[in-house]
Formats: structure tokens, C-alpha cells, sequence
């Protein structure tokens, strides 16, 4: 079968929306016609398909707006995407002293900082970790 033909077919009868909507009979749909609301995602596969399309996302846009952060091991590059990925680039960049101390190399003081935010009270053990591998550079 030219699968390439049926897709081109479905998405000139479905149309392909980025975002989600509701269908002409009200469910919730993404994509070309993908029932969030009765098939979601299918498998592991998709989700994951999904996960590594927005940390890839996140990490080309914390590029542009912390440059230096590629200079960075892989473990505390690991910790800023994660932050990110929960707070948004734009919330992450509001860590004015955490990064700064990050970007000097001062790592303990910047895994301390990282304690003391609003944000490490709402998400708990997450914020020991990421503080953990951002003080020490390990996982």
C-alpha cells in the first residue's frame, strides 16, 4: 500500500491541525483527526516519540537564550533542560542567581539556590535531584 497516498489523502480530507480542537461533533483532536479523548496515544512509543520532540525543542531554545549552557557536562545540561521542560525556558531564565552561579562554575551555590525557590516546594523530590546533580555534575 502507498501509505505516503492514503496520508496525503486523510490529511486533504481531515485537514492537519498542530493544536488541539474540537471535531464537528465536539471530542477533542490533534493532528489529523486523532481522538485524544478515545485513543489519546496508542503506545509507550508515541509518548516517547512526543518527550524527545519537545527536549529537543526546549534544548534549541535554551541554546539561544543561555548560549553558554552547551559549554556545560552532559549531567548539568541535563538538570537546566529539565527545568526547563517543567517551567518553561522563560521560567527557567527567572532563576536569575541559580544561573548565574551555574554560569561561573559555582555549582554547590547554585544547587543551594535552586532549594530556596518556590518552585523546588512544589515539586519536592525532583528539585532535591535536579539540586543533587547540579551540585556534584552525577546522576
Amino acid at each position: 500500500m502507498n501509505l505516503t497516498a492514503l496520508e496525503d489523502q486523510l490529511i486533504r480530507h481531515e485537514s492537519m491541525e498542530l493544536t488541539v480542537y474540537k471535531d464537528s461533533v465536539g471530542i477533542l483532536t490533534i493532528g489529523v483527526g486523532r481522538n485524544l479523548e478515545h485513543v489519546g496515544l496508542r503506545n509507550e512509543a508515541e509518548a516517547r516519540y512526543l518527550l524527545r520532540s519537545d527536549i529537543l525543542a526546549i534544548k534549541a531554545e535554551l541554546d539561544s537564550a543561555l548560549p553558554w549552557i552547551a559549554d556545560l557536562d552532559e549531567v548539568r545540561q541535563r538538570c537546566l533542560i529539565n527545568m526547563a521542560f517543567n517551567l518553561g525556558v522563560k521560567g527557567l531564565t527567572g532563576f536569575t542567581r541559580t544561573l548565574r552561579f551555574v554560569s561561573l562554575g559555582q555549582y554547590g551555590d547554585a544547587g543551594k539556590e535552586m532549594l530556596l525557590s518556590k518552585w523546588a516546594n512544589q515539586v519536592g523530590n525532583r528539585a532535591k535531584e535536579l539540586s543533587s546533580m547540579m551540585a556534584t555534575g552525577k546522576d
